[in-house]
C-alpha cells in the first residue's frame, strides 16, 4: 500500500526505509515516509490514502504459513490466545471480517487504537493490556509471544514477558524476509515459518500430525 502511494508521486519506497519502519504504527510510518521522501502531502493525507487502499487490500492479505494450524491446535487444547498488534482496530476488523472463523479463535484482540493503549510498540502497552484481559490474569512472564518485527520483540521484552531473568524471555520470531540478522537477535527463538514451531519447547501440547524438521532455528536461549 505504501509503495502504491509513493508511486503516485514518482517516489521509491527504498528497502532501507522499509526495514527501518517494519512493525511500526501507521501514524509513525506515514509521518516518516512523508518526511524522508519529501512527499507533497501531509502525514494525515498519506494515512487517509493508506486507509482507503486497506479497504480493498487487507481482506485478501495472505496468512503466514502454519498460522491456521498453530491457532487451531492451541484453541483445541484450550490454550487462550490474544491478538496484540500495532495495526489499527479498522485494519483488524477488515481482516477478521474476511476470516471470521480464524479470528474467532482469539479470546480477545488489542490494537494500537484501543482506548487503554496509550503507546504503540516498541512500548509495552499493547502486550500489557492483552495479558490483563485473559480471564486468569496471567503475569507477563507466563505469556508466550509470536512476533515478526524487531519492534514487536522489544515491546514484549519491555512488557516483562520473560522467564526468571531478563536473559530468558519468551518470544518466538518469524522475521519478515527483509529483516537482517541483527534485527532478530533479541528473540528467544527464530524460525523460518510457523510450520517449524515445536510447542513442546515451551511446555505446550505437541502437534499430533507428522513431525517436521525445523528448517531454520537461529537460537533458543538457555
Amino acid at each position: 500500500m505504501i509503495k502504491q502511494i509513493c508511486d503516485k508521486y514518482n517516489k521509491k519506497y527504498p528497502k532501507d526505509l522499509q526495514i527501518k519502519l517494519y512493525g511500526e504504527t501507521d501514524k509513525a510510518i506515514c509521518t516518516t515516509v512523508v518526511r524522508e521522501l519529501k512527499l507533497p502531502v501531509s502525514p494525515d493525507e498519506f494515512e487517509r490514502q493508506m486507509n482507503e487502499l486497506a479497504q480493498k487490500i487487507l481482506p485478501g492479505a495472505p496468512l503466514l504459513k502454519g498460522a491456521e494450524r498453530l491457532l487451531t491446535h492451541l484453541h483445541d487444547h484450550k490454550i487462550p490466545m490474544a491478538l496484540a498488534t500495532n495495526a489499527t482496530e479498522q485494519a483488524v476488523r477488515l481482516q477478521a471480517t474476511a476470516r471470521p472463523k480464524l479470528f474467532g479463535l482469539f479470546h480477545h484482540k488489542v490494537s494500537v487504537t484501543d482506548p487503554e493503549v496509550y503507546r504503540g510498540k516498541p512500548q509495552p502497552d499493547i502486550y500489557l493490556v492483552a495479558a490483563s484481559r485473559f480471564p486468569n490474569k496471567p503475569k507477563p512472564r507466563e505469556c508466550l509471544v509470536f512476533e515478526d518485527s524487531a519492534v514487536g520483540v522489544l515491546a514484549a521484552k519491555e512488557a516483562g514477558m520473560q522467564f526468571l531473568s531478563p536473559a530468558k524471555f519468551q518470544v518466538v520470531m518469524i522475521p519478515d524476509s527483509r529483516l537482517d540478522r541483527d534485527q532478530t537477535r533479541q528473540a528467544t527463538l527464530v524460525i523460518k515459518t510457523l510450520l517449524d514451531f515445536k510447542p513442546e519447547l515451551f511446555g505446550l501440547p505437541p502437534f499430533q500430525d507428522s513431525p517436521r524438521p525445523m528448517e531454520r532455528v537461529e537460537k533458543i536461549k538457555e
